[in-house]
């Protein structure tokens, strides 16, 4: 009887341990999917941010594009109070005059020259945009509105009408005389 109950334990922890040896390798597939699953929510918060971050980043460029124009008008600020800054809504740069740059040019001319290279910089630098400059006080000081609108793709379509977010920033500057 003594001898039937040390067979019976033995046989019983020899049925344990082949159970537990089969148990282990579930635990490791259990955390095999559970490190996958990990890993694949952590690639997909890193495209997220990559994303946001170009959202940033188009952003910042539509800031110190619009101050660069306003800068412009501040330099010739007697073509600015004239009214040459003035563009009405378009995604089309004009061309690029360059006689401004060997030469001295006119008031008219020089806004002329600094629009034309600003909107091609512009349509450049940020996707489907478009921009427009409107004189909202004339005389002296003359208030201007600059809006620069681009397209914010947060998703990986190139179709503008899915996933796309319309985007704009608005400045508002005084020039003086």
């Amino acid at each position: 009887s003594v001898v039937q109950t040390i067979i019976n334990i033995s046989a019983s922890t020899s049925l344990n341990r082949a159970r537990q040896q089969g148990m282990s390798l579930i635990e490791v597939l259990v955390a095999i999917v559970i490190i996958a699953i990990a890993l694949f929510g952590t690639a997909s918060l890193q495209m997220s941010a990559m994303r946001l971050g170009q959202g940033g980043v188009l952003r910042s460029h539509a800031v110190f594009l619009a101050q660069d124009i306003a800068e412009r008008m501040e330099n010739n600020a007697a073509g600015a109070i004239a009214g040459s800054y003035v563009v009405t809504l378009t995604s089309t740069p004009p061309a690029v005059d360059t006689t401004c740059e060997t030469a001295a040019c006119a008031q008219a001319a020089l806004a002329a020259y600094d629009i034309a290279q600003w909107a091609n910089t512009v349509s450049t630098a940020l996707p489907q945009s478009s921009w427009s400059i409107t004189q909202t006080v004339t005389g002296t000081p003359s208030t201007y509105t600059i809006v620069v609108r681009w397209i914010d793709r947060r998703t990986k379509t190139s179709d503008t009408s899915v996933g796309a977010i319309a985007e704009s920033f608005t400045l508002t500057r005084s020039i003086l005389d």
